[in-house]
């Protein structure tokens, strides 16, 4: 992943705060090791020029097996050569009961075009 970033990439994830490839893929490993079985839908929001919004909902469950809803907005700034340079991340979690899980693995051909529910 890290040659999609500039060498100087700078992030904001909730109150985190990163710059550069090896923090980005260290923060990334971190996130990985405690949102497990993470499941993730976005949905393009806006572009224009170099610059992306999106909005998105993911799924995942820490060690005791807690389920959470993350719902969060993006804005992302790309270089001339298409490299990331830019990601602000402002994400929201909820905790779930299991039963009231709705993201379940890859997305299916059913769910193509489908915007994802605010609630």
């Amino acid at each position: 992943m890290a040659p999609a970033y500039t060498p100087d990439s700078t992030w904001r994830n909730r109150e985190t705060f990163v710059r550069g490839r090896e923090e980005i893929l260290a923060f990334l490993t971190r996130k990985w090791e405690r949102e497990l079985d993470y499941a993730l839908r976005k949905s393009l929001w806006s572009f224009h020029g170099n610059r992306i919004a999106v909005r998105f909902q993911y799924e995942c469950h820490d060690t005791e097996g807690q389920w959470w809803r993350s719902y969060g907005n993006e804005l992302w700034e790309f270089d001339e050569r298409g490299l990331m340079r830019r990601r602000e991340a402002s994400i929201n979690d909820v905790a779930i009961p299991e039963t009231d899980r709705r993201i379940h693995g890859p997305r299916t051909g059913d769910e193509y075009g489908v915007d994802i529910p605010l609630g």
